[in-house]
């Protein structure tokens, strides 16, 4: 159903394929840039995927300014902060983020505060109110397959004090330039690639079917399923196959624009909670949860679900189940391709696995309820459901 007043926004240059990495110098002199900020993690830094990057910057007379590397793997208000300082200091006048969703979002929430002129992101506040500030010329090269942060108007980044993971939501932290470029993930370990496929899938099927969704998000969503499911298990596989990698990749993306303009749902809303109590791993608490949501929301959602079904598990044998029986065979589809990223490449599939017990559980159900996602799941939840839920996952 079309919703009556929708907004659908995507700013960000990509540049897809291969060698799409050498034209970070250009995209920094399209933008006046001439002394970036590098942001990564020490891992990534240690492993030799930066100097890719900074390499060709070198080569070409982009050298960044300063490399900043202490990004905790959630990222963080003090790192956020910290970032900020160290752009202001050694006079940058750009920020290239090389990583994750962590990197990502850190220098995302990095460039809210360079650009309002603030030293204290927890100073920014409200949702979508900030006006556009300071320009701050901003790229990111994802290394993983998954968040699809490189094309989101939102950043993730925990509140240490509180345990909790805030979000910054507003079209000022989305990049200008993304680089999707396959050598940069053809070295994730299988149980990452699998588990950022997964948080991709999760992003996609949320955000088609959350309260929110609207036909331009849909249809991001169903090219990005589609990708997901024909290139998953290859890249999980052989890892070093860049087409399967690119086509990863360019699913993340995708299913990040749509999330971005839609919203996602409980499963996001239980993983943040997730994330923020017990430190899970997004993308493993993504995997961990969406066959639970799922069940639970199919009174709800099933029609949605079915329409998703042909992605999932292609257009002929999507035609030869019984309209009535679809949506339950789409999550049918999820779980199998669960269980055979799990006995292929060992991702957790119950919360035990993860080191989540019973006693945290009435906590974890508090935090989700606040969480923002949770006002568009298909299906309303309660603290009591939420904790059903968690039992059920255990």
């Amino acid at each position: 159903m079309t919703p009556a007043y929708f907004e659908f926004q995507n700013a960000v240059k990509l540049l897809c394929g291969q060698n799409a990495l050498d034209r970070i110098p250009d995209e920094l002199r399209h933008l006046k840039a001439e002394h970036p900020l590098l942001l990564t993690d020490a891992l990534l830094l240690r492993l030799g995927i930066v100097s890719a990057v900074q390499d060709i910057m070198v080569a070409e007379g982009c050298a960044p300014a300063a490399v900043y590397t202490d990004i905790p793997v959630d990222s963080s208000l003090g790192a956020v902060n910290r970032i900020a300082m160290v752009y202001r200091e050694s006079g940058c006048d750009s920020i290239v983020a090389v990583g994750g969703g962590s990197v990502i979002d850190s220098a995302k929430g990095a460039r809210l505060v360079l650009s309002q002129e603030s030293d204290d992101i927890l100073s920014i506040g409200g949702i979508e109110n900030l006006h556009c500030g300071r320009h701050i010329p901003f790229i990111v090269v994802p290394t993983t397959a998954g968040t699809g942060s490189e094309c989101t108007g939102v950043a993730v980044i925990r509140n240490e004090q509180q345990g909790v993971k805030m979000e910054f939501l507003s079209p000022f932290v989305e990049p200008d330039v993304a680089v999707l470029d396959a050598r940069m993930t053809l070295r994730l370990p299988a149980r990452a690639t699998a588990s950022t496929g997964i948080d991709a899938l999760c992003h996609a099927i949320e955000a088609a079917t959350c309260l929110q969704s609207n036909p331009l998000s849909s249809a991001y969503c169903s090219a990005a399923i589609r990708l997901i499911c024909a290139n998953v298990i290859e890249a999980v596989q052989h890892g070093s196959n860049a087409d399967a990698r690119l086509c990863m990749a360019m699913a993340a993306t995708m299913a990040g624009i749509a999330f971005s303009n839609s919203m996602v749902g409980a499963v996001h809303a239980i993983g943040h909670a997730l994330g923020g109590v017990c430190h899970v791993a997004h993308a493993e608490a993504m995997g961990i949860l969406l066959p639970h949501v799922l069940r639970y929301n199919l009174p709800a959602a099933a029609e949605g679900y079915a329409q998703l079904l042909p992605e999932m598990v292609g257009w002929e044998p999507a035609a030869a189940t019984p309209p009535a029986e679809r949506g339950k065979a789409m999550v049918q589809a999820v779980e199998d391709l669960l269980a055979l990223l799990h006995a292929k490449a060992g991702i957790p599939l119950r919360l035990s696995e993860v080191g989540v017990n019973e006693q945290q559980i009435p906590r974890i159900a508090e935090t989700a309820l606040n969480d923002g996602a949770l006002i568009v799941n298909p299906r309303p939840m309660l603290a009591q459901q939420v904790a059903d839920l968690l039992h059920g996952a255990l």
